[in-house]
């Protein structure tokens, strides 16, 4: 019986039976802490022939405290925080679940959208005041709509804002204008977008600031920005500063910087209350998207296990 490690906080809590499947096939599944704390799963990795790797570290540290470690299988996308490479020397396969969470996250981003536009929260906290006054919104389907990255998750946002009727611009570095404009939307720079559209939502995989002090400054006034992508795209002083000069008008979030280490954003400053939306990292949770990163990462897990090529393996470079 192989032991196989889940350290993702949400495996197999859906509607799919994921530790069943694992123990019929003659597994036995140990689950682990979320941030991946090394002394606490070293034991764990003792005996672990495969991991199911949640969003915390897995170092050269923690595969080397694995000797019979044959697969990572990251449950989600980004495999940022994997040492792909010393994964490779080792021999031990990584592997992600592309488009698993894609749907969850753009159905996510379009109610930010709308959050802001229409004051809802801030609408809420008035009620409960027993504040009933008016709030006057914006509606999505007279706006134009820049898309920051527009793989998977974007040109599923495209797809649902055109039911609203909004005008679209993506802006992708890997995508030819010819591209973008198949899958829905018109090919824009970043500068294009600061300047000519009402919201911008950010779907960019990271690696570099995009939000600057910069581009806010050629911004149309008025702009509502929301990101559910990763928190190093936006320089969130700059982003602060931009909407007490009255700049942006509305910011929308899934992540923050320092979110999981309980940092505290210059976004989350009273004064900004009334402008800002931030939930606390669910974009991808919901029932159908647990379901299937749980289930793409079981068919990488079993597949190496059985000596066959996983169905999703993450780049790699000799």
């Amino acid at each position: 019986m192989a032991v196989i490690l889940a350290t993702s906080r949400s495996f197999s809590s859906g509607s799919v039976d994921l530790v069943a499947r694992l123990k019929e096939s003659g597994h036995e599944v140990l689950m682990g802490p979320s941030d991946h704390g090394l002394d606490e799963l070293r034991p764990l990795l003792a005996d672990a022939v495969a991991w199911v790797a949640g969003t915390g570290p897995v170092t050269d540290a923690h595969l080397a405290a694995a000797p019979s470690l044959q697969v990572v299988a990251r449950y989600g996308v980004g495999f940022e925080a994997v040492d792909v490479q010393a994964a490779l020397r080792r021999g031990i396969t990584v592997t992600n679940t592309p488009g698993a969470n894609s749907d969850a996250v753009a159905d996510h981003a379009v109610g930010l959208m709308l959050a802001v536009l229409r004051g809802t929260a801030e609408g809420d906290r008035r009620v409960r005041a027993g504040d009933w006054s008016v709030l006057r919104g914006r509606e999505l389907g007279s706006l134009t709509v820049g898309i920051v990255g527009f793989g998977r998750i974007g040109q599923g946002v495209a797809r649902r804002l055109s039911g609203f009727g909004s005008g679209i611009l993506a802006h992708d570095p890997w995508l030819s204008a010819d591209q973008i404009r198949a899958a829905g939307a018109g090919a824009a720079s970043l500068a294009d977008m600061a300047s000519g559209c009402d919201v911008v939502t950010l779907h960019a995989p990271g690696g570099g600031v995009i939000v600057d002090s910069s581009w806010l400054a050629s911004v149309r006034p008025g702009l509502v920005l929301v990101n559910t992508a990763r928190p190093e795209l936006i320089d969130e002083q700059a982003l602060a500063d931009a909407m007490r000069g009255g700049v942006i008008a509305g910011f929308a979030a899934d992540t923050l910087a320092g979110d999981t280490r309980g940092g505290m954003s210059p976004l989350l400053a009273e004064d900004l209350a009334d402008r800002v939306v931030v939930t606390p990292h669910f974009g991808a949770q919901t029932v159908e998207a647990v379901d299937n990163m749980g289930t793409l990462a079981v068919d990488n897990v079993l597949a190496v296990l059985a000596g066959d090529p996983p169905p999703h393996p993450v780049p790699t470079k000799a």
